[in-house]
């Protein structure tokens, strides 16, 4: 085993917080002579009294380090996994992991370690309980690749599976707040102000119950127009339960739908978006001249930019934070129009058609994932779903007519 220093660091100043300086790194306690600071100074004190962070650097029996099989595994999982997948992974390496126990040898990790980061995340704040157990089985899961990769011994990743996660309740934690649905008199009173690319999407995204995601990833050759002479088919090339369900993801698109999306396909490559940003600010470009009252100065002409082909989780939240801002700007105090996420969408869609049809139609629109839900319905899931989308209303019908809309009033 390594050699361990004689003295735990000492409780220090730094302007007005109290630190502890370990190994070239700085260690926030709170303020410098509060009680907090000092039961914090204590806790890590105790907590890694015996811990690797008192190691001295890796020895000759274990070559690879934590921070090498982090690397490592970062760069296996890149070009594998969806951009918020990593990103998660990432987080958890570069913010925690390694600011920990960088240095020592991975064999060196044990499940003393893997608590204390866990104990890291938890007093962090940032993460709810059930974030803090998927992050801790994403470091699990780093060193179990270790294992096949012949960079981690077996039993160190076998231990680390022994640490049980965090149940509701537990002394530090939070539980995040669960997602709810948005009300269609919501969604109605936002249309408006939308773009009509924007408006669009929020209805497909309502009527279909998809994702975000499976939205604005849409490709002009993912649409199958030739499936059926009633149904267009979104074929998806990927999506997020794929792996679980070992199957494609098939979106059978009613008239509905396909009136919304037909605007959008012309003149466009298989591998370009349905739904483009740029498309999107020229239809706002052109709502703004027709509104003008004054001809345009060349001053006032919009200048070129350079647009993503793809909007992204955020761009497509704000957008529709934009139109509820704009809405909002012309309503009285008292009648605003509440704030919502695409995320909810989803929600609304599913429990609309829960309470119109039932459960099981619910999960067969949502496409569940779970093991025992895919069970009940697998095999005729898309006929399902075709039925579905032959009978589909839209709730929004006489505001949206077929993709149009009413333009706010000024």
């Amino acid at each position: 085993m390594p050699k361990l220093k004689n003295r735990p660091p000492k409780y220090a100043k730094l302007k007005n917080y109290a630190v502890v300086y370990l190994n070239g790194k700085t260690h926030y306690l709170g303020l410098y002579g509060s009680d907090e600071s000092k039961i914090a100074y204590a806790r890590f004190v105790a907590e890694n009294r015996v811990s690797t962070l008192f190691y001295q650097p890796k020895t000759e029996e274990s070559s690879t380090s934590v921070s090498e099989l982090a690397a490592a595994f970062l760069d296996h999982v890149k070009p594998i996994v969806n951009p918020q997948n990593y990103h998660h992974h990432r987080t958890v390496v570069a913010d925690f992991l390694l600011k920990l126990y960088g240095d020592i040898p991975v064999d060196d990790f044990k499940p003393s370690c893997l608590k204390v980061v866990r104990t890291e995340l938890v007093h962090s704040g940032r993460f709810c309980r059930k974030m803090v157990n998927d992050y801790t089985r994403r470091i699990v899961a780093i060193f179990t690749w270790g294992v096949e990769e012949e960079l981690v011994q077996p039993n160190t990743a076998a231990s680390l599976k022994a640490v049980k996660a965090l149940q509701e309740g537990y002394p530090g934690t939070y539980e995040g707040k669960e997602r709810e649905e948005v009300p269609d008199v919501i969604i109605r009173r936002t249309l408006p102000f939308m773009p009509p690319i924007i408006r669009a999407m929020v209805l497909i995204q309502r009527l279909t119950g998809m994702r975000p995601s499976e939205v604005f990833n849409m490709t002009v050759g993912e649409i199958d127009r030739d499936a059926e002479p009633d149904l267009w088919y979104y074929r998806l090339a990927q999506h997020k339960t794929e792996k679980k369900t070992k199957r494609k993801k098939v979106v059978p698109l009613s008239k509905i739908e396909q009136d919304l999306i037909a605007p959008y396909l012309e003149g466009k490559a298989a591998e370009e978006a349905v739904f483009s940003p740029k498309t999107a600010a020229e239809e706002r470009h052109a709502e703004k001249r027709a509104n003008r009252k004054t001809e345009s100065r060349q001053s006032q002409v919009a200048k070129p930019r350079q647009y993503k082909e793809f909007f992204d989780k955020d761009t497509y939240r704000q957008a529709v934070e934009y139109a509820i801002n704009r809405g909002n700007k012309t309503m009285p105090e008292g009648d605003k129009i509440l704030k919502w996420t695409p995320y909810q969408l989803r929600h609304q869609a599913a429990t609309a058609m829960e309470q119109a049809a039932g459960l099981d139609e619910a999960q067969a629109l949502l496409d569940h994932s779970s093991a025992n839900t895919t069970k009940r319905y697998a095999h005729g899931r898309l006929e399902k779903l075709k039925e579905l989308a032959r009978n589909r209303l839209n709730p929004f019908d006489d505001l949206a007519g077929g993709g149009e809309s009413k333009k706010p009033a000024t």
